[in-house]
């Protein structure tokens, strides 16, 4: 009879503390058993009610200390704060690595079509992350010149037609730093 009348209002109050279905029926399961165990107790200064929405109450905080301490998650995901227990996949995405193996390939191709002396001075200069100055010696031209080819050889990539296959360029795979875009200047 006393489960009857109290329950619903007993639970919903106990759901809005633990927001989570099952630990608020294991809350108002866990206060019906203390009411019951020590009904002798009640000494009728509040309402019955009152009383058992105390016992509730306490008994949501539990199970939330409970779960908080013990950092457990019920089946469902709910209860805890997920994210505590999200871990990023490390693997990379198939279709996204692909994608950008492609890409590259795409984009090697693209260098390789390149003149000469612009491909040279855009390989050591973007590729080997060589300085403008180490790639001039290195040509053995001055950097002024360095500088123009590498121009150069950006602007024929940005205007080669097989380049217009890659929508998003990925620059990761030819070995430059941070996923910069050496190609966008």
């Amino acid at each position: 009879m006393l489960y009857r009348a109290h329950a619903e209002k007993l639970f919903r109050t106990v759901h809005r503390i633990t927001r989570n279905r099952e630990d608020a029926e294991d809350a108002v399961q866990d206060s019906l058993l203390r009411a019951f165990l020590h009904l002798k107790s009640f000494d009728g200064r509040s309402t019955f009610s009152t009383w058992l929405t105390r016992i509730g109450i306490n008994s949501a905080l539990m199970i939330l200390r409970k779960n908080r301490n013990s950092r457990e998650i019920s089946a469902h995901g709910h209860g805890v704060d997920e994210t505590l227990w999200e871990v990023p996949d490390s693997t990379p995405n198939p279709e996204r690595w692909c994608a950008e193996r492609e890409q590259g390939r795409i984009l090697r191709d693209a260098i390789s079509n390149l003149r000469p002396t612009i491909r040279r001075a855009l390989e050591l200069q973007v590729l080997e992350h060589r300085s403008i100055e180490e790639t001039a010696a290195q040509i053995g031209i001055s950097v002024t010149a360095a500088k123009a080819r590498v121009f150069h050889a950006k602007a024929a990539l940005r205007k080669s037609k097989v380049l217009c296959k890659i929508k998003e360029p990925s620059w990761h795979g030819l070995g430059t730093k941070g996923g910069e875009r050496p190609f966008n200047s």
